[in-house]
């Protein structure tokens, strides 16, 4: 029989709730109820108990106050005497003999009964006597015992009493320590739970550190080696980011094959758009130019994978610039420019090396080509992010060029006022790696970009 699924769901405030507050509350809750539970039941069991030693005290008294009464219903005086009064030392604590002649009581006078009878029939003392002849009840404040029978002479009634704060006590003085140890067992229970909850969710913990880890790109895959309850979420974990990876790669791929299999012919065209007869304005030839700096732009793209993508490795920084400033000095020998990078040597930014490379490159090579003697190249560290500041001190650029530099398919070098083509192309790949590129003006007084990567 299947069972409806709304009643496997539960109500959208306990959803909401995390595991440990679930399990926790559920716990609590499973507590106390067995906490009530076990109180009822023992509570019960003394109850039986308390009564049961309390009617045998007073079964003993009618058992001796039975043996006064003769086969013909009257009572004998001397073996009275010989039993003794009851009690005399606490008020309560009484006996009365009844039968057709006469009344027969104990120093400590019970006056008339109000008698209703409480709790099972039967014998709890050590005399004969048919157990259902034995009552137990309550009359007021005592707690009444009572015997009936019949004899040659008439019925008899044999009454012992008892005060009723007695059975309470007693009952009070077996159920406390019991109502003690049911709470400190509930309370060593509960911290129980939470050790338990602490102890049982750490591998949660681990596996959310690892995915961190795996979004920071210091590991490629969740640890295989998990609790049996996680290893087919870490699995699935596991294939979705090869698959992912794969489609990013196919994606990649398609984007190349495209571009490459453009650039040839495009280079063509360009060759033969520079013959003045075929191109008398430049109209075509800058059309050409136009579709090769798009090529180039989505080329930059397809090699971005989308932040935290799986393989995304933490590079450190100032090998990187020093291969691109090694590099730039030998192209720019003649002019004497004087690079100046301040990275700290541990520092780590997590991005593609190739996509780096050409940021960096893009950057330092404008600001080679258009300073005038230094660039200065800084890291800074901020929350989440490295801030790279390249610097210059060539003639900068307007506000009004400073907004346009960044915007896709502008050629600021054609215009005379730029630093490059590869800027819009520069911040397409710090966006899809997280990041970002602004301009500024340098207090060099050339112009600042800075780079923001992900730590």
């Amino acid at each position: 029989m299947s069972i409806p699924y709304r009643w496997l769901s539960m109500p959208s405030s306990l959803a909401r709730l995390s595991i440990r507050s679930r399990l926790l509350l559920i716990g609590t809750v499973l507590t106390i109820a067995a906490l009530i539970a076990a109180s009822l039941s023992v509570e019960t069991v003394l109850d039986t108990y308390v009564r049961r030693s309390l009617n045998q005290s007073l079964d003993g008294q009618i058992g001796l106050l039975s043996r006064s009464v003769r086969p013909d219903g009257s009572v004998d005086r001397d073996m009275l005497v010989e039993i003794g009064p009851f009690t005399q030392y606490r008020r309560g604590w009484a006996w009365r003999i009844e039968t057709p002649r006469e009344v027969v009581s104990s120093t400590e006078q019970i006056g008339a009964l109000d008698f209703r009878e409480e709790g099972p029939r039967g014998r709890e003392g050590h005399f004969r006597a048919p157990p259902e002849l034995l009552r137990t009840g309550r009359s007021g404040d005592l707690y009444v015992r009572l015997l009936e029978k019949q004899t040659p002479g008439g019925p008899v009634r044999i009454v012992a009493t008892a005060p009723h704060a007695v059975y309470e006590r007693l009952r009070l003085a077996a159920v406390r320590p019991v109502l003690l140890v049911l709470g400190g067992l509930s309370v060593i229970l509960l911290a129980t739970s939470i050790f338990q909850l602490q102890v049982g969710l750490l591998p949660l913990g681990r596996l959310k550190r690892s995915f961190e880890h795996v979004r920071s790109g210091r590991i490629a895959r969740l640890p295989a080696d998990q609790p049996a309850e996680l290893r087919p979420l870490v699995q699935e974990a596991n294939n979705l980011l090869d698959e992912n990876e794969a489609s990013l790669a196919r994606a990649r791929s398609h984007v190349a094959n495209l571009a490459h299999s453009l650039k040839t012919p495009l280079a063509t065209l360009s060759i033969k758009l520079r013959d003045p007869a075929r191109d008398p304005d430049g109209e075509l030839l800058e059309l050409a130019g136009q579709i090769d700096r798009a090529i180039r732009h989505h080329l930059g793209r397809a090699r971005a994978a989308s932040p935290g993508a799986p393989g995304r490795p933490s590079l450190l920084l100032a090998p990187a610039v020093a291969d691109i400033v090694d590099a730039l000095q030998r192209i720019y020998v003649e002019r004497g420019i004087a690079f100046a990078p301040v990275i700290p040597p541990d520092m780590l930014v997590k991005c593609d090396p190739q996509d780096l490379s050409e940021m960096l490159g893009n950057l330092l090579d404008n600001a080679a080509k258009w300073g005038r003697t230094t660039v200065r190249i800084a890291a800074t560290e901020q929350e989440r992010a490295i801030a790279i500041a390249v610097e210059d001190d060539g003639p900068g650029l307007s506000g009004a060029a400073l907004k346009q530099a960044l915007l896709p398919g502008q050629r600021l070098d054609e215009r005379g006022d730029g630093h490059g083509f590869g800027l819009s192309i520069t911040r397409e790949l710090a966006e899809l790696h997280g990041g970002a590129l602004g301009l500024t003006r340098s207090t060099m007084g050339g112009l600042c970009a800075v780079l923001t990567l992900p730590r």
